[in-house]
Protein backbone atom coordinates (compact mmCIF):
# COMPACT_ATOMS: atom_id res chain seq x y z
CA UNK A 1 0.00 0.00 0.00
CA UNK A 2 1.70 3.06 -1.26
CA UNK A 3 2.81 5.78 1.06
CA UNK A 4 3.41 8.14 -1.85
CA UNK A 5 1.47 7.65 -5.05
CA UNK A 6 2.63 10.79 -6.86
CA UNK A 7 6.28 11.40 -7.69
CA UNK A 8 8.02 14.05 -5.66
CA UNK A 9 5.41 14.40 -2.95
CA UNK A 10 7.55 13.01 -0.17
CA UNK A 11 10.86 14.56 0.82
CA UNK A 12 13.57 12.02 -0.01
CA UNK A 13 15.52 12.29 3.23
CA UNK A 14 12.48 11.20 5.22
CA UNK A 15 13.26 7.56 4.52
CA UNK A 16 16.17 7.66 6.95
CA UNK A 17 13.79 7.10 9.84
CA UNK A 18 10.75 5.88 7.93
CA UNK A 19 10.09 2.93 10.20
CA UNK A 20 9.46 5.13 13.23
CA UNK A 21 7.55 7.97 11.63
CA UNK A 22 3.98 6.71 11.33
CA UNK A 23 3.68 5.41 7.80
CA UNK A 24 1.36 2.52 7.07
CA UNK A 25 2.93 -0.86 7.75
CA UNK A 26 0.40 -3.24 9.29
CA UNK A 27 -1.10 -4.61 6.08
CA UNK A 28 2.35 -4.98 4.50
CA UNK A 29 3.52 -7.04 7.48
CA UNK A 30 0.36 -9.15 7.42
CA UNK A 31 0.85 -9.87 3.71
CA UNK A 32 4.53 -10.66 4.26
CA UNK A 33 3.56 -13.33 6.77
CA UNK A 34 1.14 -14.92 4.33
CA UNK A 35 3.62 -14.94 1.48
CA UNK A 36 6.52 -16.27 3.58
CA UNK A 37 8.62 -13.21 2.83
CA UNK A 38 10.63 -11.08 5.21
CA UNK A 39 9.05 -8.71 7.73
CA UNK A 40 12.09 -6.48 7.25
CA UNK A 41 11.59 -6.53 3.49
CA UNK A 42 7.99 -5.45 3.99
CA UNK A 43 9.25 -2.28 5.68
CA UNK A 44 12.32 -1.74 3.50
CA UNK A 45 10.04 -1.58 0.47
CA UNK A 46 9.38 2.05 1.42
CA UNK A 47 13.08 2.79 1.92
CA UNK A 48 15.22 0.94 -0.63
CA UNK A 49 15.60 2.70 -3.96
CA UNK A 50 16.34 1.13 -7.32
CA UNK A 51 15.80 -2.30 -8.80
CA UNK A 52 19.16 -3.89 -7.95
CA UNK A 53 18.50 -5.90 -4.79
CA UNK A 54 21.44 -8.27 -5.17
CA UNK A 55 23.04 -7.03 -1.94
CA UNK A 56 20.08 -8.26 0.12
CA UNK A 57 19.26 -11.83 1.20
CA UNK A 58 16.71 -13.57 -0.97
CA UNK A 59 13.89 -13.34 1.57
CA UNK A 60 14.48 -9.63 2.19
CA UNK A 61 14.67 -8.89 -1.54
CA UNK A 62 11.45 -10.86 -2.05
CA UNK A 63 9.80 -8.81 0.68
CA UNK A 64 10.87 -5.56 -0.95
CA UNK A 65 9.52 -6.70 -4.31
CA UNK A 66 6.26 -7.81 -2.69
CA UNK A 67 5.86 -4.42 -1.01
CA UNK A 68 6.26 -2.66 -4.34
CA UNK A 69 3.85 -5.02 -6.09
CA UNK A 70 1.26 -4.51 -3.35
CA UNK A 71 1.57 -0.74 -3.73
CA UNK A 72 0.90 -0.91 -7.46
CA UNK A 73 -1.97 -3.38 -7.15
CA UNK A 74 -3.61 -1.39 -4.36
CA UNK A 75 -3.52 1.85 -6.32
CA UNK A 76 -5.13 0.16 -9.33
CA UNK A 77 -7.65 -2.00 -7.45
CA UNK A 78 -11.22 -1.26 -8.62
CA UNK A 79 -12.51 -0.67 -5.09
CA UNK A 80 -9.75 1.85 -4.37
CA UNK A 81 -10.08 3.54 -7.76
CA UNK A 82 -13.81 3.99 -7.18
CA UNK A 83 -13.29 5.49 -3.73
CA UNK A 84 -10.55 7.81 -4.96
CA UNK A 85 -12.86 9.08 -7.71
CA UNK A 86 -15.14 10.52 -5.04
CA UNK A 87 -12.51 13.10 -4.07
CA UNK A 88 -12.16 16.50 -5.77
CA UNK A 89 -9.57 16.59 -8.53
CA UNK A 90 -7.20 18.82 -6.57
CA UNK A 91 -6.78 16.38 -3.68
CA UNK A 92 -7.51 13.08 -5.42
CA UNK A 93 -3.88 12.04 -5.76
CA UNK A 94 -3.44 12.44 -2.00
CA UNK A 95 -6.42 10.20 -1.28
CA UNK A 96 -4.33 7.11 -1.99
CA UNK A 97 -1.97 8.01 0.84
CA UNK A 98 -4.91 8.54 3.16
CA UNK A 99 -6.51 5.24 2.12
CA UNK A 100 -3.33 3.35 3.01
CA UNK A 101 -3.38 4.67 6.55
CA UNK A 102 -7.12 4.18 7.04
CA UNK A 103 -6.90 0.64 5.63
CA UNK A 104 -4.39 -0.16 8.36
CA UNK A 105 -6.90 1.22 10.87
CA UNK A 106 -9.65 -0.96 9.38
CA UNK A 107 -7.36 -4.00 9.49
CA UNK A 108 -6.54 -3.35 13.15
CA UNK A 109 -10.21 -2.86 14.04
CA UNK A 110 -11.26 -6.12 12.38
CA UNK A 111 -8.05 -8.02 13.09
CA UNK A 112 -9.79 -11.11 14.47
CA UNK A 113 -11.47 -11.61 11.08
CA UNK A 114 -8.10 -11.87 9.37
CA UNK A 115 -5.76 -13.51 11.86
CA UNK A 116 -6.02 -15.89 14.80
CA UNK A 117 -2.95 -14.39 16.50
CA UNK A 118 -3.87 -11.49 18.81
CA UNK A 119 -2.91 -8.13 17.33
CA UNK A 120 -0.53 -7.18 20.19
CA UNK A 121 1.34 -10.47 19.77
CA UNK A 122 1.65 -10.04 16.01
CA UNK A 123 2.83 -6.45 16.39
CA UNK A 124 5.53 -7.39 18.89
CA UNK A 125 6.70 -10.44 16.95
CA UNK A 126 6.94 -8.60 13.64
CA UNK A 127 8.54 -5.55 15.27
CA UNK A 128 11.20 -7.75 16.86
CA UNK A 129 11.98 -9.30 13.49
CA UNK A 130 12.27 -5.89 11.84
CA UNK A 131 14.47 -4.52 14.63
CA UNK A 132 16.85 -7.47 14.27
CA UNK A 133 17.46 -6.63 10.60
CA UNK A 134 19.56 -3.56 11.34
CA UNK A 135 22.26 -4.61 8.87
CA UNK A 136 19.86 -4.31 5.94
CA UNK A 137 18.44 -0.98 7.10
CA UNK A 138 22.00 0.37 7.34
CA UNK A 139 22.66 -0.84 3.81
CA UNK A 140 19.61 1.17 2.69
CA UNK A 141 20.87 4.31 4.43
CA UNK A 142 18.36 4.03 7.25
CA UNK A 143 18.24 2.65 10.75
CA UNK A 144 16.06 -0.12 12.07
CA UNK A 145 13.35 0.91 14.52
CA UNK A 146 13.41 0.06 18.19
CA UNK A 147 11.28 -3.06 18.57
CA UNK A 148 9.13 -1.84 21.45
CA UNK A 149 8.50 1.56 19.90
CA UNK A 150 7.65 0.03 16.54
CA UNK A 151 5.26 -2.47 18.12
CA UNK A 152 3.51 0.41 19.88
CA UNK A 153 3.28 2.30 16.60
CA UNK A 154 1.64 -0.68 14.92
CA UNK A 155 -0.80 -1.07 17.81
CA UNK A 156 -1.65 2.62 17.62
CA UNK A 157 -3.27 2.02 14.23
CA UNK A 158 -6.22 0.51 16.09
CA UNK A 159 -7.06 3.92 17.60
CA UNK A 160 -8.42 6.92 15.68
CA UNK A 161 -5.88 9.13 17.42
CA UNK A 162 -3.12 6.89 16.10
CA UNK A 163 -4.29 7.48 12.54
CA UNK A 164 -4.50 11.22 13.18
CA UNK A 165 -0.87 11.17 14.30
CA UNK A 166 0.19 9.05 11.33
CA UNK A 167 -1.51 11.49 8.95
CA UNK A 168 0.26 14.46 10.52
CA UNK A 169 3.65 12.74 10.46
CA UNK A 170 3.21 11.70 6.85
CA UNK A 171 2.10 15.22 5.90
CA UNK A 172 5.20 16.70 7.52
CA UNK A 173 7.36 14.81 5.03
CA UNK A 174 5.54 16.22 2.02
CA UNK A 175 6.25 19.36 0.04
CA UNK A 176 2.59 20.32 0.37
CA UNK A 177 1.56 19.02 3.79
CA UNK A 178 -1.70 20.96 3.71
CA UNK A 179 -2.87 18.93 0.70
CA UNK A 180 -2.86 15.66 2.62
CA UNK A 181 -4.34 17.32 5.68
CA UNK A 182 -7.17 18.73 3.55
CA UNK A 183 -7.82 15.35 1.93
CA UNK A 184 -7.81 13.70 5.36
CA UNK A 185 -10.19 16.06 7.10
CA UNK A 186 -13.15 13.67 6.84
CA UNK A 187 -11.32 10.36 7.06
CA UNK A 188 -13.68 9.01 9.70
CA UNK A 189 -16.53 9.30 7.20
CA UNK A 190 -14.42 7.35 4.70
CA UNK A 191 -13.76 4.52 7.15
CA UNK A 192 -16.96 2.47 6.57
CA UNK A 193 -16.36 2.33 2.81
CA UNK A 194 -12.72 1.34 3.25
CA UNK A 195 -13.64 -1.18 5.90
CA UNK A 196 -16.01 -2.76 3.40
CA UNK A 197 -13.41 -2.68 0.63
CA UNK A 198 -10.69 -4.29 2.72
CA UNK A 199 -11.76 -7.98 2.51
CA UNK A 200 -11.79 -8.12 -1.32
CA UNK A 201 -8.66 -5.98 -1.48
CA UNK A 202 -6.68 -8.24 0.87
CA UNK A 203 -8.01 -11.34 -0.88
CA UNK A 204 -6.82 -10.07 -4.25
CA UNK A 205 -3.46 -8.97 -2.84
CA UNK A 206 -2.93 -12.40 -1.29
CA UNK A 207 -3.68 -14.06 -4.61
CA UNK A 208 -1.13 -11.84 -6.32
CA UNK A 209 1.54 -12.17 -3.61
Amino acid sequence: MAVATAAGMVVATAVAVAATEGMNFLAHLWLAERSNTSFAGAILGDIVRGSDLSAYPDDVAAGIRLHRRVDVLTDSHPRIVALRAGYPQGVRRYAGILFDLVCDHALALDWAQYDSEPLPDFCLRSANAVAQAGEWFTLAGARAPDAQNFAQLLLSYAEPQGIDRAIRRTAQRMRRPEALLDASAGWRETLPALRGALPPLLRDLQLAA
